[in-house]
């Protein structure tokens, strides 16, 4: 059994499931500019309130996965993005405690505001910039990181950061679509209308780009014709696409965010693709950098135990606090 592949899965599992559930917490953060009325900013924090947190678990999960059992990525990759890790991590900080603060203060409501939106823009554009870092290379020589501690700062990993940005930002909107009514849902509308035509447009720019840059990628995605199947993920990506456009403007309620996941399933895909074999890209495999098999079990184990119950509470919380919020009620009322 490939132990080091099924943990691979898992991982990504975990990475995607912050992505699909933080993202939209960060993107009604990013928002915020856009809704001056205080009363509209309060039921935004009140539709994410009971799950934010627990959102946070699959980052933890991702993160702690990859120390234990991908140990040399680990090592290999901290170094290498130790500022951006550390720009997320406090951004985090000052979303978190914006979210328990700001309702607990009448005169200082616009410091966290200004700290809830700084937070989230901090951890969002240091995500994506990661995500840009790995997909243009990391320096690497003897099994370890021999890299600049600014090499992960260059004009593509930030067009990555920034994008990533937009892409909450629709994610936020569209949850917003679903949990809100009256005018507040309209300007959701509106924000996810403009912010998924802005997002697929930076996913096109990235799929020109690093094939262009780098023949690695080029091989991949344009060999002729082991790559073929793979041509099916941008004959899915234009029909998400169009199916997110069509349900914003036909004012659907649930359909648009789930749509946008499926735009962020598909690049994700188109990541993995594109790195695949490599956990730290052309440099160390996945199965380089795995941890001996006794103990990719043995962790094993315990996934299947901790996964399902994980799975569920998340599940249950959901359940719980559906439907709309309004200005009469709320997590914090």
């Amino acid at each position: 059994m490939d132990y080091a592949l099924i943990w691979a899965i898992l991982i990504s599992v975990a990475v995607f499931a912050y992505v699909a559930l933080d993202g939209f917490d960060l993107g009604i953060a990013l928002l915020f500019p856009w809704f001056k009325k205080e009363e509209d900013r309060d039921v935004m924090m009140n539709t994410v309130a009971p799950v934010w947190d627990g959102n946070e678990t699959w980052l933890v999960l991702g993160g702690g996965g990859l120390l234990a059992v991908f140990p040399l990525a680990y090592s290999v990759l901290m170094p290498a993005l130790y500022m951006p890790v550390i720009a997320m991590l406090l951004g985090l900080i000052f979303r978190g405690v914006a979210f328990e603060y700001r309702f607990k203060t009448k005169r200082a409501k616009g410091i966290w505001d200004l700290s809830f939106i700084v937070g989230s823009l901090i951890a969002a554009l240091s995500q994506g910039i990661m995500l840009g870092a790995m997909l243009q290379g990391i320096q690497v020589t003897d099994r370890a990181y021999s890299g600049g501690w600014f090499d992960w700062l260059t004009p593509f990993s930030f067009f990555c950061g920034v994008a990533v940005v937009i892409g909450y930002m629709m994610l936020g909107s569209t949850w917003l679509v679903m949990k809100t009514k009256g005018d507040l849902q309209r300007q959701s509308y509106r924000a996810g209308w403009y912010s998924a035509l802005l997002l697929v447009a930076c996913i096109a720019f990235v799929s020109l780009y690093l094939p262009y840059v780098d023949p690695f990628i080029a091989e991949r995605w344009f060999t002729y014709p082991a790559s073929v199947g793979l041509w099916v993920l941008p004959i899915l990506l234009v029909g998400i696409t169009l199916g997110l456009l069509r349900s914003l403007h036909k004012k659907q309620e649930g359909r648009p965010y789930l749509w946008g996941l499926g735009l962020f399933l598909l690049s994700f895909a188109g990541f993995a693709v594109s790195i695949f074999p490599y956990l730290v890209p052309r440099s160390i495999t996945l199965w380089q950098a795995a941890a001996p098999d006794n103990s990719l079990k043995f962790l094993l184990i315990g996934a299947m135990v901790l996964l399902p119950i994980i799975f569920a509470y998340t599940g249950y919380t959901y359940w719980v606090f559906r439907g709309k919020v309004d200005s009469d009620s709320g997590y914090h009322d």
